[in-house]
């Protein structure tokens, strides 16, 4: 699966938030977004608006394809509860971004890594797949040898970062798991998304 490599900083300037985490903050320098240098900008058209929201889920979850995002939203259209809920919750149970909320890597991108470079186990066995999808109950760990990658315990000791209530931690042992699927206003979305106006979007696109 191919991984975004493109200016992470940029994205970040242009919703005016330091969404993924880095620890050398991108705005610091640069408040305004790329490209516009102080000039006002035009009002968005509906379109518009549903595009940048995409565009800021997909950043969320470390810069996902639109075939990726379409893939996830019919997958939740076909199950028979509610859409927008199913369409997130697949989202969140993504590896990667379990590998990150449990705070084994300090950014979705350190996770993404980890998991494609065989560091992280799935109920005791190698899962390098960023899209595997975390089922409640199972055990996300990182490999004992991978423990004492400086990246790793540097991030998991971060009191920074507040483990989400649907997860549990053993620090000690570099080892969690997802309790249970998470409701969307439990998700800690670096940044506010519309996540219904998405479904909204997809559904007629898709």
């Amino acid at each position: 699966m191919a991984r975004y490599t493109g200016p992470k900083n940029r994205v970040a300037r242009r919703f005016g938030v330091n969404i993924f985490g880095r620890a050398r903050n991108p705005l610091l320098h640069k408040a305004s977004p790329p490209g516009v240098h102080g000039a006002k900008r035009k009002k968005k058209s509906d379109f518009g608006v549903q595009l940048e929201e995409q565009q800021k889920l997909k950043a969320c979850y470390g810069m996902l394809s639109q075939k990726q995002l379409v893939r996830y939203y019919q997958e939740a259209a076909r199950s028979k509860v509610n859409t927008t809920h199913v369409f997130i919750q697949r989202l969140e149970s993504r590896l990667d971004n379990v590998v990150y909320r449990l705070k084994f890597a300090s950014t979705i991108f350190g996770a993404q890594q980890l998991v494609a470079h065989g560091h992280i186990l799935v109920n005791g066995k190698k899962v390098d797949r960023r899209s595997f999808e975390v089922k409640p109950g199972m055990t996300i760990s990182v490999k004992a040898k991978s423990q004492n990658m400086k990246a790793v315990k540097e991030a998991i000791g971060n009191t920074g970062r507040a483990l989400p209530e649907y997860f549990t931690l053993e620090e000690a042992k570099f080892s969690g798991q997802l309790t249970g699927l998470p409701s969307l206003d439990q998700i800690p979305l670096p940044l506010p998304v519309n996540v219904p106006l998405i479904c909204e979007f997809l559904a007629h696109s898709a």
